[in-house]
């Protein structure tokens, strides 16, 4: 039997609006102001009836240019994850210290936590997003974000880590022993939740209250929480943890705008410009703004189908992953409902938030200091090397191949979303050495004239036509690139 959502027949018709694509007027009045926030000076995103949005140069690129660095608007960790990165909560930097960095990870380990070796393999250098195609009017497609295969220090296999004591681990974690030259790497101070969660931690107080003030109030289980039964909140965490950590950052996209609502609201009460109750909706209506710029369907009729899933089992496949959703959504709006925001918490708008990431999000990667500081110790001097080896060898043959594990999470980035396809695109999703936070970056592939429009490749774009065809029609359209018009039979 299929879950019902009162709220989907009580708030119909303001569910429809909140769901209607912005304006072309809209969606460039928004973007404009983004870009110039963001001091993205090199591009502006345009819109027409024929091809949606579009990033396009407003000056030259040169080959590996930045183009674009974006600032997410909703992201978060992997809760697995988090065991072997402590990094911001807000912008994912790594925190700490590198002692801390690996004593934690060392203790983790030791309790049976660590991340496994098929996990390290599978994000260690790649990762993968998806975008809407706006040239099709929304169509699903997918990008791969490479990153440059670094050395790799020789350590112990997986299953032959060799364990520290435990006063050795303890003694890294509260500072009392030094690597040598960790100095090298050092790494912003720790600064706790302000609310007292003790899960959720920062690099700054900047971020700690940014993060509060966007997000993290709603879906802190702290005493300064201000979730209205922190129990369901921490059930549905772990329901997100136990299922699909998608609805993690569903969640602070729910409190994103109700805490956007009740920021306008303040002004306007301030101002005494509130009254009517459609006064209330055309307050939630801009608080939803952000979110009403990325392309969404409902989640269960746009993820994937599984590949032992066949096409007889899809309805049944499909039906199920809407009830998750609706388990999901039922827990998050015990611990979080808020009556003047009440259409947030309908299965239409909680499905679309769910499928605008599914369809839109770009794996969030953040390259590890760990790695960096074994591979500095690795190419030292041969006369220091020794010496520096005989303290860090240990700790790296303790953590074998999870030295190298680096931060993973997903994200929605709001300008990067609006990049189309080309199988010979002129740019790409690319950290470089200096990219150390959660922002997404964009690369020159080679020269970009003043007007031209900005592409990234959703898929290997070095396969043959037939099979680029094939990768790009599992989201719903056929590319029409140069390269596709000359490599067509």
């Amino acid at each position: 039997m299929t879950s019902i959502c009162t709220l989907d027949v009580e708030f119909a018709d303001k569910i429809d609006t909140l769901l209607q694509p912005p304006s072309p007027h809209e969606v460039k009045d928004y973007f404009d102001k983004l870009i110039k926030t963001r001091q993205c000076r090199g591009i502006n995103i345009k819109q027409d009836g024929k091809y949606g949005k579009g990033v396009y140069a407003v000056t030259e690129f040169a080959e590996d240019d930045l183009v674009l660095k974006d600032q997410m608007l909703v992201g978060a960790q992997h809760s697995s994850n988090k065991v072997d990165c402590l990094v911001c909560s807000y912008c994912f930097r790594f925190i700490g210290s590198i002692e801390l960095q690996i004593g934690r990870k060392l203790y983790l380990q030791d309790l049976g936590l660590s991340a496994s070796k098929e996990c390290v393999e599978m994000h260690q250098h790649t990762s993968k997003g998806c975008y809407p195609d706006d040239s099709l009017d929304g169509e699903e497609n997918s990008l791969m974000v490479d990153h440059e295969n670094s050395e790799s220090c020789t350590s112990s296999d997986q299953d032959d880590k060799v364990p520290r004591p435990k006063e050795v681990i303890t003694a890294l974690m509260n500072g009392d022993l030094v690597l040598p030259h960790s100095d090298q790497f050092s790494l912003p101070s720790v600064v706790p939740c302000p609310g007292g969660c003790g899960e959720a931690n920062y690099c700054s107080k900047l971020c700690a209250e940014a993060d509060w003030e966007l997000f993290h109030s709603l879906l802190c289980t702290g005493e300064r929480s201000g979730s209205s039964c922190k129990e369901a909140l921490m059930k549905f965490v772990q329901h997100a943890n136990e299922t699909n950590d998608i609805f993690l950052p569903a969640a602070k996209a729910v409190s994103f705008t109700i805490l956007n609502y009740k920021k306008l609201k303040a002004a306007h009460l301030e101002n005494q410009e509130m009254g009517s109750e459609d006064n209330g909706f055309s307050l939630l209506l801009e608080a939803w703004k952000p979110l009403s710029m990325g392309y969404k369907k409902k989640w269960w009729n746009c993820i994937v189908l599984p590949d032992d899933v066949g096409s007889h089992d899809e309805a049944s496949f499909r039906l199920q992953i809407r009830e998750l959703a609706f388990t999901s959504l039922q827990l998050l709006k015990e611990a979080i409902f808020d009556k003047e925001c009440a259409p947030l918490f309908s299965l239409e708008i909680y499905g679309h938030i769910i499928g605008m990431f599914e369809l839109n999000n770009l794996d969030l990667v953040v390259a590890s200091p760990v790695e960096d500081y074994f591979l500095y110790i690795d190419d030292l001097p041969c006369l220091e090397k020794e010496k520096a080896e005989k303290i860090t060898r240990p700790f790296l043959d303790a953590l074998g191949d999870d030295y190298s594990i680096c931060c993973q999470g997903t994200a929605f980035f709001p300008i990067q979303s609006c990049m189309n396809h080309s199988c010979c695109p002129n740019a790409k999703a690319f950290k470089r050495e200096e990219d150390r936070d959660g922002q997404a970056t964009i690369i020159a592939l080679r020269p970009i004239s003043k007007g031209e429009e900005i592409t990234i490749s959703y898929i290997d774009e070095d396969l043959p036509f037939k099979e680029r065809q094939g990768l790009l029609a599992d989201y719903g359209f056929r590319c029409r690139c140069p390269k596709c018009l000359e490599d067509e039979p």
